[in-house]
């Protein structure tokens, strides 16, 4: 689980390392562009209950921290469906991530047939 720092050591906000990676890129991106947007996301398990939105603007502070050494790949159309959502007035929501399953890959994964 990676955390989001945002104004400052006290407020920490805890995404999944691999969604996290993605919002990095995403958040950068517009912050760089001098741009404010909103971030939307549901509390994670062993939080209270429900959902947080923050403004996010250039000028505050913002650190980003992952528990995994290595960085993910990352998925371009997981990182389109946010940067689209953070053109919008509702900001970005965070979402689970599309994964596309081939028929092979499902296949693969399937349990085989017992005898």
């Amino acid at each position: 689980m990676g955390t989001m720092y945002y104004g400052g050591p006290d407020t920490a906000i805890h995404i999944e390392d691999r969604a996290l990676a993605h919002l990095k890129v995403v958040i950068a991106t517009k912050l760089r562009r001098g741009e404010s947007f909103t971030l939307s996301w549901q509390h994670p398990d062993g939080e209270p209950r429900g959902r947080s939105t923050v403004w996010l603007h250039p000028s505050i502070p913002l650190r980003f921290v992952f528990d995994a050494p290595q960085p993910p790949e990352l998925n371009r159309e997981f990182l389109h469906d946010l940067a689209n959502s953070a053109n919008t007035s509702g900001g970005i929501q965070l979402i689970a991530e599309h994964i596309h399953i081939t028929p092979d890959d499902a296949a693969a994964a399937a349990p085989s047939p017992q005898e």
